[in-house]
């Protein structure tokens, strides 16, 4: 009886087309991750936990950060609202030239900041270097400003891919940036000196903006208009952006805080805390781009349509997800060491690097059930417009991300910044699925 309530369970569910879009773009991603795995251990053989790796993580902090934060949250409040304006039949043209331009113009507008601000950035925040670890950060950064640009351009666009159900040909856009810095690790490493990794990264974001605006431009889902602010949905765009853009920022200032404190350590030790993350990284990001892709749009949509039903799917999906993240963490956490002896414990990343990533990667690894469930609570809140909650529960974990890594940095040092980081990450989760459960209760009882 119970094999066939399973095999009629998975029958069911491998009908379901969002399960077929999720595993279709979890099996893409698996295939660019895997690219991107042998790209990191590329990376460790040729500059082990070095300082040339510390100024390049922090070369691409900033640029990331105005990516995911800006740029990032400006998409995840477009899907919901453009798919608003396409079920009353709207002006898609004005929609997407009004985006398009505002991308452009913050894009812009932060790099500019960005540069002009480098100096008092890098000595605030990471003091007590030699002029050369900061020289090495800066060649780094300007090599690498122009990616904002063309991630912003890159994301808007894949937001169309995704929303046109074009979920395989939007995702297989992440293969160019590993390949790119492979390629130049080959066969430009002289060349290109100690900017190898940031050529490789600008060539790479390039490469994805043309591939999708090429895809785009086929598939026949750009539409030129002219630009309206006054548009309805606009303004409730507008409306969200504030909460949305400041839950990605502090949020996002949690990695700026880590490398803060992992940079008053040994050298060394911001790739250590890097490197420790590579696995549950490759996880995370294995799903987060299915969940994003796929569950925001799939989201909005159904939310439209019958809103009960949208939450009642939401916590069964939760439940299955966090047991099944369970399972492999724990295997995981059992074969940490030797899976990082394997993938990366070669020429200059030595045993020794090895044992202390294995730890802090273990630690990481805790986390991931609660990460992975709060992405899907995050896609799902912002789907409804809710994305003040999100600002302040980031709000919180920052303050308590500040004042764990203090803490645990005085006792456990670098792997006390592991344990704060997996500590906030479960307490995020399990706050924004309370609010989401109460939520439920005051709507449908």
């Amino acid at each position: 009886m119970i094999p066939n309530k399973v095999l009629e369970t998975f029958n069911r569910l491998s009908k379901n087309k969002v399960i077929q879009n999720l595993v279709l773009v979890s099996g893409i991603t698996f295939l660019i991750k895997g690219l991107g795995f042998y790209k990191e251990t590329m990376v460790a053989a040729t500059f082990g936990l070095s300082e040339l790796l510390d100024t390049f993580y922090i070369a691409i902090l900033v640029p990331t950060l105005i990516s995911n934060i800006f740029l990032g949250a400006y998409r995840s409040v477009f899907v919901p609202n453009y798919i608003a304006e396409m079920k009353i039949k709207g002006d898609k043209g004005s929609f997407q030239a009004t985006s398009f331009l505002i991308t452009v113009v913050v894009s812009f507008l932060f790099m500019g900041i960005a540069y002009l601000s480098t100096d008092t950035f890098l000595e605030e925040l990471y003091p007590g270097h030699p002029s050369s670890y900061y020289t090495s950060v800066k060649q780094q950064f300007y090599v690498l400003l122009p990616c904002v640009i063309f991630w912003g351009l890159a994301s808007l666009i894949g937001g169309l891919l995704n929303i046109a159900d074009e979920y395989r040909l939007s995702t297989i856009g992440g293969i160019f940036t590993p390949l790119a810095i492979i390629c130049c690790l080959i066969f430009f490493k002289d060349a290109f000196g100690n900017q190898v990794l940031a050529a490789g990264t600008v060539f790479g974001a390039f490469a994805t903006l043309l591939y999708l605006l090429l895809v785009a431009l086929s598939k026949k889902i750009l539409f030129f208009g002219i630009p309206d602010f006054q548009n309805s949905n606009i303004k409730i765009l507008f409306s969200q952006l504030p909460a949305k853009v400041s839950s990605s920022l502090l949020s996002g200032l949690n990695t700026m805080v880590d490398q803060f404190f992992a940079a008053q350590l040994v050298v060394g030790s911001i790739a250590a805390l890097n490197y420790g993350l590579k696995i549950p990284a490759f996880l995370t990001g294995l799903l987060v781009i299915a969940f994003t892709n796929v569950l925001l749009p799939h989201f909005s949509r159904s939310i439209l349509e019958n809103r009960k039903k949208t939450f009642e799917s939401l916590f069964k999906t939760l439940k299955i997800v966090f047991v099944s993240v369970a399972v492999l963490v724990l295997i995981g956490v059992l074969i940490s060491h030797d899976l990082v002896a394997f993938l990366f414990e070669r020429k200059e990343f030595d045993s020794e690097d090895t044992l202390v990533v294995a730890r802090i990667q273990q630690i990481f690894l805790i986390y991931l059930p609660f990460s992975i469930s709060g992405m899907i609570m995050v896609n799902f809140l912002t789907s409804i417009n809710k994305n003040a909650v999100l600002a302040y529960i980031s709000l919180i974990a920052l303050v308590l991300n500040i004042i764990l890594d203090y803490i645990f940095m005085q006792y456990y040092g670098i792997l006390g910044i592991a344990i704060c980081t997996t500590i906030v990450s479960i307490l995020k989760s399990t706050t924004a699925a309370y609010y989401i459960f109460r939520l439920k209760l005051k709507e449908f009882g």
